[in-house]
């Protein structure tokens, strides 16, 4: 029976490259699905057994650690040379989505409040 492995949904396209370039190095057998164009179906890497499940999944995990700190590396690089986007520039670059979750956090917000309101009303 097929083991998914790793969902691509939202991972970059050069960390997935890596994922297949490691797991070809490697000798593991995968495959991959696509959520095709209705989006109904499952964008992952899957083997096709699980002689090498623990193997795949452990390399994975190592390459996710390495990858999540040279990232953090590169963050911090940008906000210590002052280029990490502040709030104003990322309101800047999107008013419309900036605004539409700032209204979206009030609405949850105000969903939240309103039972109390009502406690302390009567």
């Amino acid at each position: 029976m097929a083991i998914l492995l790793f969902r691509l949904n939202n991972v970059p396209d050069d960390e997935a490259m890596d994922v297949r370039e490691l797991l070809t190095a490697q000798d593991i057998y995968f495959y991959e699905t696509h959520a095709g164009f209705w989006r109904l179906g499952v964008d992952a890497i899957w083997l096709v057994d699980d002689t090498h499940a623990e193997q795949a999944r452990e390399l994975i995990r190592a390459y996710q650690l390495e990858r999540a700190e040279s990232q953090h590396k590169s963050y911090v690089e940008l906000v210590e040379q002052g280029q990490a986007p502040s709030l104003w520039q990322n309101f800047c670059a999107a008013p419309f989505r900036f605004a539409g979750f700032l209204v979206a956090a009030l609405f949850v917000l105000l969903l939240t409040l309103l039972p109390f309101g009502m406690l302390f009303k009567q």
